[in-house]
């Protein structure tokens, strides 16, 4: 028997969610799918992951939205009011789960504050997980774990093995960031989202109104008010690739360098589009 799902757009997390792995959705679709809170949920966007439901919103009755923060929605393969399935699952205790590191360090003694940030949640396999060490964002991938199944409860009796060995997926740096990484900044992240994600994700709605799309963007202010960490979460959000330029790169006191080393950056850029 096929179980069922809902198709529901993709809505931001409120900032109290972000990182503990809950998920919401309105009242009406927590009834059709037999669902409570404390429930887990299967995920499925290009990517599929699992996650726990919270109770709904009022606010949100109706609108057909689920809330989730920028992890989930990159281990779901989904951005901002991307359409994504979700289903109720019944996933088992994990034993064991063994994790790998997304670029090549060593972790030593880790297990047990891993086994900590994760009791209770539900994870599933190829998962993004991001860790708070010494001030450092530590990201790791959920390789595998016993028993095996579309997903799986961490409890603090499930033993945790960390390989040596980086996970063959990488991750760009711009992927790391989601519009929850920025502090304030609401009406610019509006604007900038307008401009720019609405062309990349549906140029067709610009051809049917004969309108030209915004060619690009000038973020202007002093040093240290979010302007490259914004780029970077709308590179994430839209996955898109992010190249970061700074003037001394380029710069060079031979004739004609400087230009040469755009164009071929600019050639990557498109190389890579």
């Amino acid at each position: 028997m096929k179980k069922e799902e809902k198709i529901l757009r993709v809505a931001e997390a409120k900032t109290y969610d972000v990182g503990t792995g809950i998920v919401r959705v309105d009242s009406q679709i927590m009834r059709i799918l037999g669902l409570s809170q404390g429930d887990y949920v299967q995920i499925t966007g290009r990517k599929r992951t699992a996650a726990v439901l919270g109770s709904h919103f009022p606010e949100d009755e109706n609108r057909g939205v689920i809330r989730m923060d920028g992890i989930q929605r990159r281990n779901a393969g989904a951005s901002l009011d991307d359409k994504v399935a979700i289903s109720k699952i019944t996933p088992k205790n994990a034993t064991k789960m063994t994790l790998a590191p997304t670029d090549e360090l060593r972790l030593t003694g880790a297990e047990e504050y891993v086994s900590t940030v994760l009791d209770g949640k539900v994870v599933s396999k190829g998962d993004v997980i991001q860790l708070n060490v010494m001030g450092n964002r530590v990201e790791l991938i959920v390789t595998g774990y016993v028993p095996s199944g579309p997903a799986a409860i961490v409890s603090r009796g499930t033993k945790i093995v960390i390989s040596t060995k980086a996970a063959k997926e990488q991750v760009s740096a711009s992927s790391r960031v989601s519009y929850e990484d920025i502090g304030g900044l609401r009406d610019e992240v509006k604007k900038v989202r307008e401009m720019i994600e609405l062309p990349l994700k549906h140029p067709e709605l610009f051809e049917r109104l004969g309108v030209e799309a915004p060619k690009g963007v000038l973020l202007h202010g002093p040093p240290g008010t979010g302007k490259t960490l914004l780029a970077k979460a709308v590179a994430s959000e839209t996955n898109a690739n992010f190249y970061s330029i700074g003037g001394p790169e380029i710069m060079s006191k031979f004739y004609g360098e400087s230009e040469e080393r755009l164009r071929e950056i600019f050639k990557q850029a498109e190389e890579n589009a």
